[in-house]
């Protein structure tokens, strides 16, 4: 498959509208799904889906019933990053929504809201983010990057973290290089035109760029002082969890039962993500995903916030404890 079609499947996937509702089999309205699902303080949620396969659980669920049993409508917007959306978080518009640990730790640091993550979605695993470079290239290894320029999709994002913990073991600092912020559709071609030396790239790209390119792994940034890092979750505010614990647990344990599918079934996983994605069956069976967790730890979501702290990303060390919602009972 050429760049420009993998490029172009992903990004579809990306601009895809994501409206898809799991409903009462029986047609009852909002109080009365609440009192045949213990009460619930709200029965219709609207959440903020970025259409990657992170979000798979989410859909799984959907198809599943595992809403439904649990007296939940779900409707979904897409978005893009959660930073966009935080005023429809924060009056109430949207409940929660899919967000990476580092915007979540982020958003919490710059005192926008105070956030909680509900339930996480995966952990890193070998081969979906690593750092890039062309075969011909001159920079053969971490220590070659000094004073190079790296693209990243986002500044002070994930990829900026994980490239700097390397750089770290490499025996260089964050500073030692430039980062460039280049939206992941447009890091191929500036790799190959030499705009930058290297770049943080993710699955689909990643495939993309070793077929068309020849490009070369310097390091995968998912692995050694990075290997098993929590990535992303669904999140609400603190305000939320607060107001509506009965909902919060209903979404906590439909969800969940939708992680232990897709940790345990790749199959499943292959299926469901060509629909809300519109990457490809062939992409999506073959390309390297993380681990989809059944579990909410703070004390791996501190490892998150103790990188964040040390490269300057936060201007204070985040206690994790305060980002994890309470299990449901």
């Amino acid at each position: 498959m050429r760049i420009g079609t993998v490029i172009r499947t992903s990004l579809a996937g990306l601009a895809a509208v994501v409206t898809l509702a799991a409903c009462g089999g029986s047609g009852t309205d909002e109080a009365s799904a609440g009192d045949s699902a213990g009460g619930l303080e709200k029965t219709t949620l609207n959440l903020g889906v970025v259409p990657v396969p992170s979000a798979a659980p989410l859909f799984l669920a959907l198809e599943r019933g595992f809403f439904e049993e649990e007296g939940l409508t779900i409707k979904t917007e897409t978005i893009q990053a959660p930073q966009a959306v935080m005023p429809k978080i924060l009056n109430g518009s949207m409940d929660a929504f899919l967000t990476t640990y580092v915007s979540l730790i982020s958003i919490q640091d710059s005192g926008a809201a105070k956030l909680k993550m509900l339930v996480e979605s995966q952990q890193g695993a070998p081969g979906i983010n690593g750092l890039y470079v062309t075969e011909d290239s001159p920079v053969k290894s971490l220590q070659d990057l000094k004073g190079k320029t790296v693209a990243v999709n986002v500044l002070k994002a994930l990829g900026e973290v994980t490239v700097s913990a390397h750089l770290k073991v490499a025996g260089l600092a964050p500073t030692d290089v430039k980062f460039v912020p280049i939206p992941f559709d447009q890091q191929l071609a500036a790799l190959k035109s030499g705009q930058v030396d290297a770049a943080w790239l993710s699955e689909p790209y990643i495939s993309a760029a070793r077929k068309d390119l020849g490009a070369v792994q310097l390091v995968d940034t998912l692995s050694g002082p990075t290997a098993d890092l929590p990535l992303d979750g669904w999140g609400a505010t603190a305000d939320w969890v607060e107001k509506y614990p009965k909902t919060a647990a209903a979404f906590q344990r439909a969800i969940g039962k939708a992680q232990q599918i897709a940790a345990s079934d790749r199959e499943a996983l292959n299926q469901v993500i060509p629909t809300f994605t519109q990457i490809p069956a062939e992409v999506a069976s073959t390309m390297s995903m993380g681990t989809f967790s059944t579990s909410l730890d703070a004390t791996r979501t501190q490892r998150v916030a103790d990188l964040m702290a040390e490269f300057g990303i936060t201007k204070t060390k985040i206690d994790a404890n305060q980002l994890v919602a309470a299990p449901p009972q």
